[in-house]
């Protein structure tokens, strides 16, 4: 039987078609499914280039039908001031895993970013105190702002500290959340100070040197390091990993990539010393947060399997409502 063709799918559709409690959930059960074994492992491979990089993962998953998706992602941190252009730029291809054809190319902008921000969510559902009231979102750009929205729909915010680099970029992002989570949102220079009450603290920076000291938390205090998805990229003290409890997306790719990179080439950890991967704290067979007082970090490098049921949810509610355009790639 002859395919109906490759969808083609625009971030634009994509940010119509996938919502973030949706991206929340289709996250918060891909965990679960690896943390049970009932996925095979996924794969990454990175490419360096001038000022920047790219870096491929894939994955394969077994839900209603049997899909595969591959992610090629560029970063590059100076294309806003050298060319205009956004940070991250890319494409998925969706494919039937039973035949291998081609069922959608799409624009992986929108959902990488939902789905960073809903693996933190999750995360921190699972690790942060219950009671949190108070953020720190350290860097305030696309991701800072839907990793907000995502974490406002599990605690009930009381204040929120925005700190970035870009002091006008903070403001902005402060002056626009407060209004939308209706929270107050205030931007901040001084890290230190923040962190001293904040209960929850988010890095999403394109960072390469750390910035976040272990002197500057306090106990009970969740860390979600999201910044570091390349073996360059860093914005946590090492001990901050190696003196706390450690949580991971995946031990193997963040000991290449992550935070957990530098905490074992620094000599202060190995992978042995990791609490868990998340998917095994979902899945119940790992405890989460034990007492009040433990610092808790989450080192987030990304799992493929994220894009994988992201991207197939997208695809299948694209197809139900007519979005998007068909190609037959085979002509």
């Amino acid at each position: 039987m002859k395919s109906q063709g490759t969808l083609m799918l625009s971030r634009s559709e994509i940010a119509e078609l996938l919502s973030l409690e949706e991206c929340i959930a289709a996250v918060e059960r891909v965990f679960q499914l690896y943390g049970e074994g009932e996925t095979q492992p996924p794969g990454i491979l990175g490419v360096h280039a001038h000022d920047g990089g790219f870096h491929i993962k894939a994955g394969l998953l077994e839900l209603d039908r049997s899909f595969f998706a591959a992610k090629i992602n560029a970063n590059f941190p100076q294309n806003a001031n050298r060319f205009g252009l956004p940070l991250i730029q890319g494409v998925i291809l969706l494919a039937d895993a039973q035949n291998g054809y081609p069922l959608a190319i799409m624009d992986s902008v929108e959902i990488t970013i939902q789905r960073t921000g809903a693996a933190t969510a999750v995360a921190a559902k699972c690790l942060a105190r219950p009671d949190s009231k108070s953020i720190l979102i350290c860097g305030c750009g696309n991701q800072g702002r839907v990793t907000l929205q995502a974490l406002a729909k599990f605690f009930s915010l009381e204040h929120v500290f925005a700190y970035d680099i870009d002091g006008d970029q903070a403001r902005r992002f402060a002056d626009e959340l407060s209004i939308q989570l209706q929270i107050r949102v205030e931007q901040t220079s001084d890290l230190r100070e923040a962190m001293k009450r904040s209960d929850v603290c988010v890095t999403c920076t394109p960072s390469t040197r750390f910035f976040l000291k272990q002197e500057y938390v306090r106990p009970g205090t969740f860390i979600a390091a999201v910044g570091a998805d390349s073996e360059t990229k860093q914005e946590l003290e090492p001990e901050l990993l190696a003196r706390n409890k450690t949580v991971v997306d995946i031990v193997e790719q963040c000991a290449s990539i992550g935070e957990l990179h530098h905490a074992i080439a620094c000599g202060l950890m190995t992978k042995e010393q990791v609490h868990a991967e998340l998917g095994a704290v979902v899945a119940g067979t790992k405890p989460g947060r034990t007492s009040a007082d433990e610092i808790i970090v989450f080192d987030s490098t990304g799992m493929a399997l994220q894009d994988v049921i992201a991207a197939a949810s997208v695809y299948t509610k694209a197809i139900n409502n007519g979005v998007g355009r068909m190609l037959d790639l085979t002509l």
